[in-house]
């Protein structure tokens, strides 16, 4: 009960400085909302990067020709190697155990042409199985068969944003265009992907059957990358070494060096959190410290109000109110500063990272734990910083406080 005499005696008094406790609480209000907009924006930012990840395939492995390192954070080939064949992608599929499919492909920029429209896009070859792994859905038309693949036929799928650039608001099913010189026949579009783990656009594309493009299009009898699709997510570790050790062999390497290079999608998801959830850890605790300004703002106040209330502090002293009594009423009106600051601010936080959602292309995702986490710490900021100013009004002599002008 004296819990809440206290709690409705500091509630009196912080309301009848209005001014003053709405400047005292801003800094809590500043730091909460602060911490939850910038693990919000972390927290969206991991997530599109990982959903970009795995809009790549499903347990994946990919394998690329030669050694690649990353440059500008993009994966960057560093020389053209021609080791790596669509053969090497059949031995895998049939050849290592935790394998379900494998699918060579190739890739070049290339001039596309419809009518009196000439594009720049990026020609993808590769077989019908590399549809299926890449999860490239069809949302008008249809995707080529095996069979079409075999045959060289010349067909071709368009992403979005190349069936866009070339045709508009024209459906360009069963129309044909030209890539390079040849001639190929628009059988579908597929449903938009979005921006991949390296920051290009999956939808500006044009898909055609492998045997196609390496005989009509790019002339090559080698793959720049063989896309493997393990049996399960448990399985990648076990189909990684299975890979390595085939193409090691069939490539005759002995005691060189790999002249390709496998990248684990599960290696690749795990650094990629760690890294997103140590930056939105770091973004959080620096924000936080607009938490212990905050603080610093009630030590301030809480300080003042014991100076005003000296004799009110002489005068309760004397009628009975025990040390412990006053130093809980301070504590109660510095913990009532910082949990209305702590409220406050999850609520111009949470709406904040809503509001970035709304108003820009920046996703964020709301993060509860952290709110919590900030209106928690925000009151024992209040108690640890309003401890002081409660010990020195306890300390006061009821007949010195009495005397205080």
């Amino acid at each position: 009960m004296k819990i809440l005499r206290n709690a409705a005696l500091s509630l009196e008094i912080l309301l009848a400085h209005k001014v003053r406790t709405a400047l005292s609480i801003i800094g809590i209000v500043v730091g909460v909302a602060a911490v939850i907009l910038m693990v919000s924006a972390g927290r969206g930012a991991q997530k599109e990067i990982i959903d970009r990840i795995e809009s790549m395939g499903s347990s994946l492995l990919v394998v690329s020709a030669g050694q690649t390192t990353v440059v500008a954070g993009r994966q960057r080939q560093m020389d053209t190697v021609r080791t790596l064949l669509a053969s090497d992608a059949e031995a895998i599929a049939k050849e290592c155990p935790s394998v379900s499919l494998a699918a060579a492909a190739i890739s070049r920029k290339m001039q596309a042409r419809w009518e009196g429209e000439n594009v720049s896009t990026t020609v993808a070859a590769m077989s019908a199985e590399g549809l299926e792994i890449r999860k490239f859905a069809i949302a008008s038309g249809r995707a080529f068969d095996p069979e079409e693949g075999r045959a060289a036929m010349r067909v071709a799928i368009l992403g979005p944003t190349a069936a866009a650039n070339l045709f508009g608001n024209v459906d360009p099913v069963g129309l044909d265009i030209r890539i390079g010189r040849a001639p190929f026949q628009v059988i579908g579009v597929t449903a938009p992907k979005g921006m991949d783990a390296n920051g290009l656009d999956q939808d500006d594309l044009i898909i055609v059957p492998l045997e196609t493009a390496m005989r009509r299009l790019f002339n090559v009898t080698y793959v720049q990358t063989i896309y493997v699709q393990a049996h399960d997510s448990g399985a990648l570790d076990r189909a990684e070494a299975e890979v390595a050790e085939l193409l090691r062999h069939r490539h005759r390497l002995g005691g060189k060096r790999d002249d390709f290079t496998i990248q684990n999608q599960a290696t690749l998801l795990a650094t990629q959190r760690e890294t997103t959830q140590a930056m939105t850890a770091l973004i959080g605790s620096v924000a936080g410290i607009s938490l212990v300004v905050g603080g610093v703002g009630i030590l301030a106040v809480m300080l003042m109000s014991v100076r005003e209330r000296r004799r009110e502090i002489g005068l309760r002293r004397a009628i009975g109110a025990t040390r412990r009594d006053i130093r809980n009423q301070f504590l109660v009106e510095s913990a009532l500063l910082a949990g209305s600051g702590g409220v406050i601010g999850v609520l111009f936080g949470v709406g904040a990272a809503l509001s970035v959602s709304a108003l820009s292309s920046w996703q964020t995702v709301i993060s509860w734990p952290a709110a919590s986490v900030g209106f928690v710490f925000s009151v024992t900021v209040g108690i640890i910083f309003g401890l002081y100013p409660a010990t020195r009004a306890a300390r006061l002599e009821p007949i010195q406080a009495l005397r205080a002008e």
